[in-house]
């Protein structure tokens, strides 16, 4: 079954919507999340509308980490991931996401990149 970025057949409360629902097509197709997870760096790249190209990261384990205090740039190894706000099992699975915090040895760091969208992670250092 295609994945499809259009509103849902069904209302919250489990009742279908009367006005007339559009048909899947190949404008509002969507694609299955990268999930990037913690290991040697891997990209994928993905021909998306237009011809062009987009890549994404299957797994990474280096981050540019910017720091606020002395407005410095680093690449530094991430050693875990501590916190995911988009889902608490990613944690347990080691999947980041933007918005991630992710632990480096100069302290957390949290993800402002999409690592599903850019292939290239980078942060800002937290603690």
């Amino acid at each position: 079954m295609a994945i499809i970025q259009a509103r849902s057949r069904r209302k919250p409360s489990g009742g279908r919507y009367k006005a007339k629902l559009i048909k899947k097509k190949k404008h509002l197709l969507g694609r299955t999340p990268a999930l990037t997870k913690l290991d040697e760096r891997k990209a994928h790249q993905i021909r998306v509308r237009g011809g062009h190209a987009k890549f994404k990261l299957i797994l990474a384990n280096k981050i540019n980490v910017y720091d606020p205090k002395t407005k410095k740039h680093s690449v530094e190894d991430i050693e875990t991931i501590k916190e995911n706000t988009a889902n608490s099992q990613f944690v347990r699975r080691n999947i980041m996401t933007k918005g991630a915090i992710v632990q480096t040895k100069k302290g957390k760091v949290k993800i402002t990149s999409r690592p599903g969208q850019d292939a290239g992670l980078s942060g800002v250092l937290v603690e």
